[in-house]
């Protein structure tokens, strides 16, 4: 049984179709990643997983059990956690009560929320900007906080949506190894990245969407040599050649 398994899922705003039709899964232990175009779908697909947008049709699985319908907050204490795309921190806090403020998802005094916090800190490897305040974190900085704050609700899944945007080849080689870091600690992965080189070291398996459907599915390699593929990226000139 998939941890994450996502059936003919479907979303419509009025007469555009985000997603259609789209079916993935995620095994326990894997780091798939989803890949495609901007406006492809793969935000909105996120946001049907954590039922920030209510699907127009399909179902979508954790552990087997469909979350259609759920809160967001309640998908979270089931064990799924994310980052977001465009960030929005609690920039007057500081980088320890800001992480302290997502593990109360699963603690209830403020000591046992910066206790926990603080182990996630030190995993991230983020433990020495801890009484930092959030603003004056640059964008890699901001980043790494986002991922900790995700990792603070003890989620099973996590759902990482474009957490190397915008970094350089220093810190992309840094978010990499926390990502595989994460996977060893025993969280399965959904990744949206654009950056290739990411997105085909880290995936196990690679799921493609554009204009909101699957176009391709498979390993990095047979992902990046579809031709459909390439010609979302690159036109349909690179696709014949």
């Amino acid at each position: 049984m998939p941890l994450l398994e996502l059936k003919n899922l479907t979303k419509a705003f009025g007469g555009l179709m985000a997603v259609n039709d789209v079916s993935i899964h995620v095994e326990q232990g894997e780091i798939v990643g989803l890949i495609g175009p901007n406006g492809s779908g793969k935000t909105t697909t996120f946001n049907c997983i954590n039922q920030f947008f209510p699907v127009t049709s399909g179902d979508i699985f954790f552990k087997g059990k469909s979350v259609i319908g759920l809160k967001p907050h309640q998908i979270c204490l089931l064990g799924i956690g994310r980052t977001f795309q465009i960030l929005k921190p609690l920039a007057r806090m500081t980088v320890l009560d800001s992480v302290a403020a997502s593990a109360f998802c699963r603690v209830n005094t403020i000591k046992e929320a910066r206790n926990e916090a603080l182990k996630v800190l030190d995993f991230c490897k983020f433990d020495h900007q801890k009484d930092k305040l959030v603003n004056n974190l640059p964008v890699a900085g901001r980043k790494r906080l986002e991922i900790t704050r995700a990792l603070a609700t003890k989620p099973e899944l996590l759902l990482l949506d474009e957490t190397a945007a915008g970094l350089n080849p220093g810190e992309l080689e840094e978010a990499v190894g926390l990502i595989k870091k994460i996977r060893e600690n025993g969280i399965s992965i959904l990744i949206v990245e654009h950056i290739m080189k990411v997105v085909m070291t880290l995936s196990d398996r690679i799921h493609a969407i554009n204009f909101g459907r699957t176009i391709a599915e498979g390993t990095p390699r047979e992902v990046a040599n579809n031709p459909a593929v390439i010609k979302a990226y690159l036109g349909e000139t690179h696709a014949q050649g």
